[in-house]
């Protein structure tokens, strides 16, 4: 795409490739080749996807962008439907194309499908010793059963998670689980289960308070609780996959 005499190179489907090429006449002429022209509604979203994409490293899936948009400018925009009349083509797909982001990605923990594809399942490195780690590699065995993880740590498939598992899983990493280890590991499963990704830590921090205050959600009460990181180290106890963009 050439825009007054600069090549602006683009991925197969339309995105820039280099996400710092955007400015504003690239959004309106990625924009003009779907039909649209933006307007200040327009604008409001597109600047909106990018101040989040700009804090946490990752585009926003549909419930989060909804649930920043209410934060913002009030629940009359915090819909589906005001979202697809401002982009036709879909707000995840068209909108963050235009506004010179990433495609978002739901875990695919979420799909059975994937979930159970134990051959897509990636590869310790070479170089990883599972003898020294502080978290378990590849699988381990608990309670009779195998468990199978990723080269992280975290859980294949986290249906087989239970409180139990996740009392071996904090032994491994020299845990013992209070109440406070509790209260952080239930809300990254909330969190997992209600916007359909597990959140890197600066989102922990920004919706735990929300919900507890800024006292239990400072960055060194929850390090205190998992030193090798609240989001990693928490998901990996709490059954989940491993978190997206910036994580600790």
């Amino acid at each position: 795409m050439k825009i007054d005499g600069v090549t602006y190179n683009l991925l197969p489907d339309g995105r820039l490739a280099n996400t710092s090429d955007w400015n504003e006449k690239v959004a309106e002429n990625l924009a003009a080749k779907d039909g649209l022209t933006l307007t200040s509604n327009h604008w409001e979203m597109i600047n909106l996807m990018r101040d989040f994409y700009q804090e946490y490293n990752l585009s926003p899936i549909r419930k989060l962008l909804l649930h920043a948009i209410n934060d913002k400018f009030g629940p009359k925009k915090a819909t589906s439907e005001y979202l697809d009349s401002l982009f036709p083509g879909g707000v995840l797909i068209e909108g963050t194309r235009i506004a010179g982001l990433p495609l978002p990605m739901l875990d695919a923990e979420l799909d059975d499908d994937n979930r159970h594809n134990r051959a897509a399942k990636p590869k310790a490195p070479k170089h990883l010793d599972p003898g020294m780690c502080d978290h378990y590699v590849e699988k381990f065995d608990y309670d009779g059963k195998v468990f199978e993880v990723t080269p992280h740590g975290h859980l294949i498939d986290a249906s087989q998670w239970n409180e139990n598992v996740a009392r071996h899983l904090a032994v491994k990493e020299n845990l013992e689980l209070n109440a406070e280890h509790w209260e952080v590991i239930n809300y990254i499963r909330k969190f997992y289960f209600e916007f359909g990704v597990t959140p890197m830590v600066k989102l922990l921090i920004k919706y735990m308070r929300e919900h507890f205050g800024s006292e239990k959600c400072s960055e060194e009460y929850l390090y205190n609780l998992f030193p090798k990181g609240p989001a990693r180290q928490g998901a990996r106890i709490g059954g989940l996959p491993e978190p997206q963009g910036c994580i600790d």
